[in-house]
């Protein structure tokens, strides 16, 4: 997915803006980058591949070199940032976060005035941020060329731009990704991390609207545009991909997972020895869950964290599979003889899931049970780069109403199968429960899930379950 950080300061911002970006590597993508505008006013940028080694190793000899009172930080899911662009608007700095659906499109859009040309290429496409930034320049402002870009963009784009010492900042079109505003004296910093700020000495200040775009000055800050009166903030936030202790609509992630644990455990009568969670997503679920059960929890896996990163990111099945067996280290004596239950952040392709259960059974477990904190993904995230599926029939719940209907998925077929309790979600949870050789599976409810958010339903997206999107 990627994440975003910037600072403007009094005072030299380079290791806030270091740490802070740093902060944002826990989405598990592969390049890192920051900007900074030096004392001279230039701008000055670094990236690098953080596909093997973290970000801080990767950036520590720059920092010796590096100075400035406002920077941008990115971890980017494929493509270089930030890009360094000059235009009829000045000389600015550009990250962003998000996804465009019509990229070919708009790419086109902007060659049609035999004007436009695009240089930055990534495995031999062209970079969706340097589209970004061409789509602002045909505005006679950032601002304007912001909002320009979030009316043609089909996706989601969330932006930081750094020019003359200060930044403007940019929710995407309808919120599905955070955008941040922290406070301290002498500084402002913006982040999609909530859990950035308390280390660094900010405090939240408040957090942007869909749409919404801000000017930031080490002194104060700007709206430039107010926001929309459409939200459709990513559930995955409160589900997987938010850090534990970040908030996002005032709305803490750690604690949010312990409630939805609790009420997957409220609608449960099985019996068990102990739950697990699958680190590192799933064990606030499976805490709040075995709370709730008078379960003891239990550590029948350890992560082994010093040197595998975390499963999702290579394009490879197979080399994900490998890191996903590698980094989880089995511990028999809370395995063998026992009645276990798991609880996972969701079930997307199955693949690990069967290999993990059929290990569990290896050494020894009686049964194994799995629950899913979310609702069974059909659908592809149109919005976010948070999954490294190339097709929907790459999610188990897909492959399961394809088998079960004998014939491609209609929206019609679509919608009985992911209606909680129907008959075809019952065959299609029964599908994937053999496919992935489980004692018993079980899948959180949409309703549920919303309870355990806790905010305005109608402002949550709920698409890669429900294939719903902004009415």
């Amino acid at each position: 997915m990627g994440g975003f950080f910037g600072v403007v300061s009094k005072d030299d911002c380079v290791a806030d803006l270091f740490y802070g970006t740093d902060y944002h590597s826990h989405l598990g993508t592969k390049r890192g980058g920051m900007a900074f505008c030096d004392h001279k006013g230039r701008i000055v940028k670094r990236i690098h591949d953080i596909s093997n080694s973290p970000f801080r190793s990767k950036f520590d000899d720059d920092l010796e070199v590096l100075h400035g009172n406002a920077g941008i930080g990115i971890i980017s899911d494929y493509e270089d940032q930030p890009l360094t662009i000059y235009s009829h608007l000045g000389n600015y700095a550009i990250v962003t976060v998000g996804k465009i659906n019509n990229l070919n499109e708009l790419v086109k859009l902007n060659l049609s005035n035999n004007l436009a040309h695009f240089s930055e290429m990534s495995g031999g496409k062209i970079n969706p941020t340097e589209v970004v930034a061409s789509l602002i320049n045909v505005k006679d402002s950032i601002e304007k060329g912001i909002e320009y870009a979030h009316k043609l963009i089909d996706g989601s784009m969330s932006i930081l731009i750094l020019k003359d010492n200060f930044i403007y900042a940019a929710r995407d079109k309808y919120g599905r990704t955070p955008v941040i505003i922290g406070e301290k004296t002498g500084a402002y910093a913006v982040t999609m991390e909530s859990s950035a700020f308390p280390n660094l000495g900010y405090e939240l200040k408040y957090e942007l609207g869909p749409g919404e775009i801000v000017q930031m000055k080490a002194t104060e800050l700007i709206q430039k545009k107010a926001p929309g009166d459409k939200m459709k903030i990513c559930a995955f936030l409160w589900v997987y991909y938010g850090y534990p202790s970040s908030c996002y609509e005032g709305v803490n992630a750690e604690s949010t997972r312990n409630r939805n644990g609790a009420l997957m455990a409220a609608d449960d009568d099985i019996e068990i020895d102990s739950v697990c969670g699958i680190p590192d997503s799933g064990i606030a679920h499976a805490i709040g869950y075995s709370n709730a059960k008078k379960k003891p929890y239990e550590r029948s896996f350890v992560k082994y964290t010093p040197t595998w990163a975390r499963s999702f990111m290579p394009q490879n099945q197979k080399i994900r599979d490998l890191m996903a067996k590698m980094k989880l280290i089995p511990v028999k004596e809370k395995i063998e003889n026992k009645r276990l239950l798991f609880c996972d952040d969701s079930i997307v392709r199955g693949t690990q899931l069967k290999d993990t259960a059929n290990r569990l059974y290896d050494l020894g477990a009686k049964e194994v049970h799995m629950r899913s904190a979310c609702p069974p993904l059909v659908y592809g995230c149109k919005f976010l780069n948070f999954s490294t599926s190339r097709s929907e029939l790459d999610l188990a719940a897909r492959r399961a109403i394809e088998k079960l209907s004998g014939q491609e998925a209609t929206e019609e077929t679509l919608s009985k199968y992911t209606t909680y309790g129907s008959p075809e979600y019952d065959a299609m949870v029964e599908e994937i429960r053999m496919q992935l050789n489980l004692s018993s599976l079980k899948f959180q409810k949409l309703e549920k899930l919303l309870e355990a958010i806790g905010i305005d339903p109608d402002k949550i997206c709920t698409y890669c379950w429900t294939g719903k999107d902004v009415e």
